[in-house]
């Protein structure tokens, strides 16, 4: 399988994220916008005009957005060039091609790990069938089962995780868990599972989180200032962008 780019290129993209979702005035999003509708931010030539002060404006909620290169591909793949004041069905493509761009994401960065050869045949294959599903008509798109292909990588993934955080003793297992302001600092981390958990406004700061796993953890405000994420696993940009650091 050609190497496909996870992140987005806004450039090759018709602003779907500006359009697509639906916005509610918060500490995220400084004004309502209902879905299907232009954010009043966005120009005509797609691109976010409040690009560089989003944080400033109130915008918070864009700058942590991450769609993995699924707008892109949805515009220059699945409808041709085309865009969404020709093709609104695009709306609906957009959280689906966005999933499956994301699990392509993780299983490309358990591809990584050494430690996780046991199972790459699987995770190749994984890759492979999801850019498959991902390149479907939008009819396919609608049609795609996503929470059964979910359920069938997510074992490979944690496997992969598993293999490569077995030679550290002691790991903690916070899967899942309410970390919510949790105060943490310097804490010993090594190896410890965050997949799930809530780390909002956590005080992480100093933290040994060397080979720890964050698939899905919520950072918003968590503050990393200092801690060791070395060989951190699975942490997204987006995670990054939503913690201090």
């Amino acid at each position: 399988m050609a190497e496909r780019d996870l992140r987005a290129d806004c450039a090759r993209c018709s602003g779907l994220c500006c359009v697509a979702p639906a916005f509610a005035k918060s500490s995220d999003f400084a004004i309502n916008k209902p879905a299907g509708t232009p954010c009043r931010n966005l120009g005509d030539d797609f691109r976010c005009t409040i690009h560089e002060r989003l944080d400033a404006s109130g915008f918070h909620g864009c700058v942590v957005f991450d769609c993995f290169g699924a707008g892109q591909r949805l515009t220059q793949e699945t409808f041709g060039g085309a865009d969404w004041r020709e093709r609104p069905d695009m709306f609906a493509a957009l959280p689906i091609m966005r999933q499956l761009h994301e699990l392509m994401w993780y299983l490309t960065e358990a591809l990584t790990l050494d430690e996780a050869q046991p199972v790459r045949g699987k995770l190749r294959d994984a890759l492979a069938r999801t850019d498959h599903l991902a390149a479907g008509s939008p009819a396919d798109l609608r049609a795609l089962d996503l929470d059964a292909h979910r359920h069938r990588v997510n074992p490979l993934l944690q496997r992969a995780s598993e293999l490569a955080r077995a030679g550290i003793k002691g790991r903690k297992d916070h899967r899942g868990a309410d970390l919510i302001g949790r105060r943490m600092r310097g804490a010993d981390l090594r190896g410890a599972s965050f997949r799930g958990a809530l780390l909002i406004g956590a005080d992480l700061r100093e933290a040994d989180l060397r080979r720890a796993d964050f698939t899905g953890a919520d950072l918003r405000g968590a503050d990393l200032r200092g801690a060791d994420l070395t060989g951190v696993l699975f942490l997204t940009d987006s995670q990054r962008r939503a913690a201090i650091s």
